[in-house]
């Protein structure tokens, strides 16, 4: 299984983020998955998460430029276990790049990575829907099975409460809430052992659409004797810049 996550959020400058894409999808992304131990690699872009709630106005952030802010783009890649991020480690892989991949790699502007194990996972009602909307990219080979489906949200955080209760809140509610949310594949919740973000959340759904019914205010609508220990939850979270991220599939790749 793709126990291991290899995480990256960044912005593109407007000037060659066309020549960085095709070399991304159709360069970078396949020689990545040829590497022993990593499973696949997706490519997201952001969309704009609309204001939907004062909740969602009061999220809170570290300190500007105390994290690097770069959000707009998230490439992840499955691995087997830790180790396989760990020798090499991204940062000594990025440091042995040449050439054009070198290049291509500068363009990123604030990235901030991490590298995350999973803690737990459960499926949704739509988990057999994980490939729905597969990019018919023909450089990037398209398979039956693809790692991530066509919308994440992923939020990454440090916690400024007791890890105990964050601990059982996500474990005890928050994911087993989502195995009957409609519209919803499946939800990974990460540690991280290299990176800002000490925490993550992983969700995936079938489309933005989905998203924006079913999941927000999902739990004042369909389980409001549980919002309050959400609402305790979540007030005690520093997301990092831009999270959570909303994101659509641009393209993957998978082990051959």
């Amino acid at each position: 299984m793709d126990q291991a996550l290899w995480i990256t959020w960044y912005d593109l400058p407007d000037g060659g983020r066309d020549a960085y894409l095709d070399w991304l999808h159709g360069t970078h992304m396949p020689a990545l998955v040829e590497r022993p131990g990593v499973l696949w690699a997706t490519h997201f872009a952001s969309v704009e998460r609309p204001v939907l709630t004062a909740k969602a106005r009061q999220r809170r952030h570290p300190a500007e430029g105390s994290v690097p802010a770069g959000h707009r783009y998230l490439l992840i890649g499955g691995g087997e276990h830790a180790r396989v991020f760990s020798h090499p480690t991204p940062g000594q892989m990025h440091a042995a790049l040449s050439g054009v991949d070198r290049d291509m790699t500068a363009l990123r502007i604030a990235p901030s990575v991490n590298v995350m194990i999973e803690h737990a996972r459960i499926d949704g009602p739509e988990a057999a829907r994980r490939d729905a909307g597969a990019p018919d990219v023909t450089h990037v080979p398209i398979v039956p099975i693809v790692p991530l489906g066509p919308v994440i949200q992923l939020g990454s955080f440090v916690y400024d409460g007791d890890e105990d209760e964050l601990l059982a809140w996500y474990v005890q509610w928050r994911l087993p809430s989502m195995q009957t949310l409609p519209g919803c594949i499946g939800v990974r919740k990460l540690v991280s052992i290299a990176g800002w973000a000490k925490h993550a959340v992983l969700h995936e759904f079938v489309s933005v659409e989905a998203r924006n019914e079913h999941f927000v205010n999902h739990e004042q609508k369909r389980h409001p004797r549980q919002a309050a220990w959400s609402e305790r939850i979540t007030s005690q979270i520093i997301h990092a810049p831009g999270a959570p991220n909303v994101a659509r599939r641009l393209a993957f790749a998978v082990r051959r």
